[in-house]
């Protein structure tokens, strides 16, 4: 099998002029150029990628590590990253960890193995202090926000999120107003939403708070649980364009009219919610993903804020 050296050879140049080729320097005038590609293709070589990546000190290939794969939340943010990709030559690993901490280091520990250039984390299980020391092996950019100054963030500001939501149900005369989570009180997220929730409407009703929930058939579970009881909330507001839907399916074979007897408000203006009229908080998580992207392969460290956007329809 062919090898540089025989390139150079059969060519007539030196074989850091067919490196030079091979990683599209620019400073090889066009007649080697030309020479070293005739001589490419009659030999219908292919570059080793492993060593070339070697050679560069870099694998244009990066990790995305999200819980979930067939999350609507996450698959947004993974095709702003894809958007941003395609654009820049980048391959994307997708690590879906389920949460799970240990199988979060195992993809962590891919930078230190040297298997991708950095790691996009869309939503983590570890703490900040088992996750730093990696940096010191490859980039890192979390879609939350930290001060930490060794990872850059692309993040919304979703406890003022919660709140504006609350407020809005609020406005509109509702005071009995559940909501829905995917996690319980150890996810940050459930944790912003709860103070929020105290900010605006004080103690909480455990019954008004049901976890768990992903998809629409959560959605309908969750409203089975909060219309069937003695304590019926007036508004939902949930964690996802699916789960409303879900909820709105359910409140609908009860006879129940939305918004009249039950206001609901989703998350991230996803189509099912589009289709079914709800309203919705955007926290417009495509552009949070493709600003990661940015920060990761830019190498930086800045703390860039996408703002978010409450979309008012008929649900409310």
């Amino acid at each position: 099998m062919a090898n540089i050296s025989d390139i150079a050879k059969l060519a007539g140049v030196s074989v850091s002029t067919v490196s030079r080729v091979l990683n599209h320097n620019p400073y090889v005038s066009e007649a080697k150029r030309i020479a070293v590609q005739r001589v490419i293709d009659e030999l219908d070589y292919t570059p080793n990628r492993l060593a070339v990546d070697l050679i560069r000190q870099e694998t244009r290939t990066i990790g995305v590590i999200m819980p979930y794969n067939n999350n609507q939340a996450f698959d947004q943010l993974l095709h702003g990253v894809l958007n941003r990709s395609v654009e820049q030559g980048y391959s994307v690993m997708v690590l879906p960890t389920r949460y799970d901490p240990a199988q979060e280091l195992s993809c962590l520990a891919m930078l230190k193995n040297k298997q991708l250039d950095g790691i996009i984390i869309t939503s983590r299980s570890n703490d900040w202090d088992a996750i730093i020391p990696y940096t010191k092996y490859g980039e890192i950019v979390v879609c939350e926000y930290t001060d930490h100054p060794d990872l850059g963030c692309a993040y919304m500001d979703r406890y003022a999120s919660f709140v504006d939501a609350f407020q809005l149900l609020r406005s509109r005369g509702h005071e009995r107003v559940a909501f829905t989570t995917a996690r319980g009180t150890e996810s940050n997220s459930t944790q912003l939403i709860i103070r929020a929730y105290h900010h605006v409407f004080g103690a909480l009703p455990p019954a008004y708070h049901v976890t768990d929930c992903y998809s629409m058939d959560d959605g309908e579970r969750a409203a089975r649980l909060l219309l069937d009881s003695d304590l019926k909330p007036t508004a939902v507001y949930a964690n996802g364009d699916e789960v409303a839907a879900g909820i709105y399916r359910y409140a609908s074979s009860l006879g129940l009219r939305v918004p009249e007897d039950l206001a609901i408000i989703g998350q991230e203006n996803q189509p099912v919610g589009i289709g079914l009229h709800l309203s919705t908080v955007d926290h417009q998580l495509i552009q949070v993903g493709e600003q990661a992207f940015d920060l990761l392969i830019g190498k930086s460290k800045d703390k860039v804020e996408i703002p978010y956007r409450i979309i008012t329809r008929q649900s409310i």
